[in-house]
């Protein structure tokens, strides 16, 4: 992983992806439509981010929750995802936004925000103050939900304690809470220039490519329980 290159990737989140451009269409809008009969048996995979769940650049369909969905239909999995990404989310926005978000109830939440806590320099205590809330909010709407955190990580410019510590908070969250854990949600695509697009800061439809196989890791062997 390059440092550097990090710095620019969580700095584009929270600049640049605070307005989505002309391509990228959070599908967090969709969740108001009416839930279609076919709809309405699939299990819900829900997932909760800021502009790399939402696919910041590119068609939406080429994000890796529409690249999830396309992999569970060829496997036959009854599972309907639905992404829920906003560009220039923070935790305390995501808390703001949850409730609203879970007007569709999940079977298994996704939840992919922090980074732009980490950037900001944000007090430590409040980024898992509101994952935290989060959580229970999602638990509050279904006991049952099966929960992923994805990890992140914010460049050394702020001090090592910071980076550590922030580092620190997504294990700690998982371990909490007994949820599953993805260690490094860019790992792989953070510093590649082949997997990222012009701008050399957010990922190609092939860096959203490896991000999916990364989350389907941790999903699979929660589908196969679901499925059980």
């Amino acid at each position: 992983m390059r440092i550097p290159v990090l710095y620019l990737i969580l700095a584009v989140c929270f600049t640049d992806c605070n307005g989505p451009n002309q391509k990228e269409k959070p599908v967090s809008q969709d969740i108001t439509q009416p839930v279609t009969e076919e709809s309405s048996k699939s299990r819900i995979i829900l997932f909760f981010g800021n502009s790399l769940t939402a696919g910041y650049g590119l068609d939406i369909n080429e994000a890796f929750p529409a690249i999830i969905q396309r992999k569970l239909d060829s496997l036959g999995y009854s599972y309907q995802v639905v992404n829920a990404g906003l560009s220039g989310e923070t935790t305390a926005s995501g808390k703001n936004r949850i409730d609203w978000v879970l007007r569709t109830i999940p079977d298994i939440f996704v939840l992919e925000l922090g980074a732009n806590d980490g950037l900001l320099g944000l007090p430590l205590e409040e980024t898992p103050k509101n994952l935290q809330e989060i959580i229970d909010s999602v638990r509050a709407a279904n006991p049952k939900v099966k929960i992923i955190i994805a990890g992140m990580m914010v460049p050394p410019n702020l001090g090592q304690e910071y980076t550590q510590a922030f580092k620190d908070i997504f294990p700690k969250l998982a371990s909490k809470n007994k949820t599953e854990l993805i260690p490094f949600l860019l790992d792989g695509v953070a510093g590649e220039p082949d997997l990222n697009l012009a701008d050399g800061i957010h990922p190609t439809p092939e860096g959203h490519e490896i991000l999916a196989n990364t989350i389907w890791q941790y999903l699979q062997p929660l589908l196969e329980k679901e499925n059980s």
